[in-house]
């Protein structure tokens, strides 16, 4: 796959294009791309998909500080690499940017630099300014510039159309498994080992606490969680525990992410990890005293390899 972050190095003949932030790149987004490319094999084209970097709402809105994103642009470009997309751009979002209007930008970007032939998009298409860029709006400009128009109906999955929002809902309940279901893999977050305080050593649980790579990836719910860890190439088990930590971190909300690896002896300070989600376990409490929170963490231990196990089959 082919990156490009300058639309002016980007020189395809036949394009097939789709646009969007593809927060998530869930089952509806695989619906988009796997349609993307099959047209692009039917007429000889390449497969393109066009995004934003950063997200829009976080230059257009820099003081909400709410937004929650379920993929960095690191973790994008690994799923559309695996999925088979011939080109990625990634285009610079700038206020500047944001006021050129819809019809402006279809001419100017993806008639003019792109020469786009195809373009594919979801049934929800909105874009550019005031969100005016509607499917209706596309049917006239496509006739007007001479590219093909395509949209696609909603996934639904278990009667409910599957989308970037109820995904983050999942999560934020602790609901990996819904979430895992509607993504099509494993939630993942990114993110390196921090020093932390260092007790779970002294009840024989010592734990890696993370920091993720990006403030603003959205941080699953509170509660003990069966996760893999992958460290370079070697993937492990690991029983998570997420809760809230009262002095100020760079995750968002400022969640504290501690992870026992099962089995694991070495030094992780500071090294980057990876967490794939599989289910939570159970919820976050409180212990009266170190015995009994060592009790729980054995009974969550065995619950955690049963329930890893249970998902390999």
């Amino acid at each position: 796959m082919k990156i490009y972050r300058d639309i002016n190095d980007f020189h395809v003949e036949n394009p097939i294009l789709t646009i969007g932030s593809f927060d998530g790149v869930h089952l509806g987004h695989f619906k988009i791309i796997n349609r993307l490319k099959e047209i692009a094999k039917q007429n000889n084209g390449e497969s393109v998909i066009f995004t934003f970097y950063p997200h829009p709402r976080l230059v257009l809105f820099p003081d909400e500080r709410n937004l929650r994103l379920l993929t960095t642009l690191h973790e994008k470009i690994r799923l559309f690499e695996r999925a088979g997309i011939d080109h990625l751009i990634i285009f610079p979002f700038t206020k500047e940017f944001s006021q050129l209007s819809y019809s402006e930008f279809v001419r100017q970007v993806l008639v003019e630099k792109l020469k786009i032939k195809t373009l594919v998009v979801g049934y929800d298409h909105k874009f550019g300014k005031n969100r005016e860029g509607s499917y209706e709006m596309l049917q006239g400009l496509s006739q007007e510039f001479n590219f093909q128009l395509e949209k696609l109906d909603v996934l639904l999955m278990d009667d409910v159309n599957i989308s970037s929002t109820k995904i983050r809902d999942a999560l934020q309940e602790g609901n990996v498994k819904r979430a895992n279901k509607y993504l099509g893999y494993p939630y993942t977050l990114h993110g390196h080992v921090v020093e932390g305080q260092k007790l779970g050593r002294k009840i024989q649980f010592p734990t890696a606490n993370i920091e993720a790579s990006d403030p603003n990836k959205l941080i699953p719910g509170f509660g003990v969680y069966a996760v893999y860890v992958n460290v370079g190439a070697v993937k492990h088990q690991g029983m998570l525990n997420i809760g809230i930590r009262p002095t100020v971190n760079h995750n968002a909300d400022h969640r504290s992410i501690e992870v026992h690896i099962i089995g694991f002896e070495g030094d992780l300070y500071y090294k980057e990890i990876e967490l794939e989600f599989v289910a939570r376990i159970r919820e976050e409490k409180k212990f009266s005293s170190i015995d009994e929170l060592r009790a729980q963490l054995e009974e969550d231990k065995q619950v955690v390899v049963q329930t890893l196990a249970d998902s390999q089959q």
